[in-house]
């Protein structure tokens, strides 16, 4: 019985470090320029601003993940990208689980301030998030999301709400002066 209380303690012990450690890593990367693979960053500060007239952003359908930092609050995160058309797309999934209402806010976030900076191989793009609730070009944004990652996310699932679809649309003039004085 000794020798199981003392495993159980020094497994809480080892459970404590490894906890902390997670933690911390996570709170310091909240710091650093970006995201890494597994933490949330802050604020993309390296890399090129991008200003040229706006690309065909079909080469984002070969890249893995663009790094996504919303302006309020200045968080960076790794996300999934697509193009259809031309067009940049991002989403989040499992918004109307348990899990998703606990752990993804940026969605909601972006709906208060559309305001965000992507980051694609170096370089940063000045955008902001447009919600697509409906329309033809979910079933061939789906189509494109299935083929390069494994999701079977489909445009009914976009429509019910499960999935939030953005696209990464441009910013006006007028709010990229306003995002410059904020």
């Amino acid at each position: 019985m000794v020798i199981l209380k003392r495993i159980g303690v020094i497994g809480l012990w080892l459970l404590l470090i490894f906890s902390t450690a997670v933690v911390t890593a996570a709170y310091k990367q909240r710091f650093e320029d970006g995201p890494n693979r597994v933490f949330s960053g802050g604020p993309l500060v390296s890399g090129e601003l991008y200003r040229g007239s706006e690309p065909d952003w079909t080469f984002v359908n070969e890249v893995p993940t663009l790094e996504l930092q919303l302006l309020n609050p200045a968080q960076s995160r790794r996300i999934w990208v697509a193009s259809v058309q031309g067009k940049m797309y991002v989403w989040s999934g499992y918004m109307n689980s348990f899990v998703g209402q606990l752990w993804k806010s940026w969605p909601a976030q972006a709906e208060l301030d559309d305001r965000v900076v992507v980051r694609i191989d170096g370089i940063r793009y000045e955008r902001r998030l447009v919600r697509i609730k409906t329309g033809p070009v979910l079933d061939e944004l789906m189509a494109v999301v299935s083929q390069k990652y494994p999701s079977r996310a489909s445009g009914a699932d976009v429509e019910s709400g499960n999935v939030w679809v953005f696209e990464v649309a441009p910013r006006a003039t007028a709010d990229t002066a306003a995002g410059d004085q904020a």
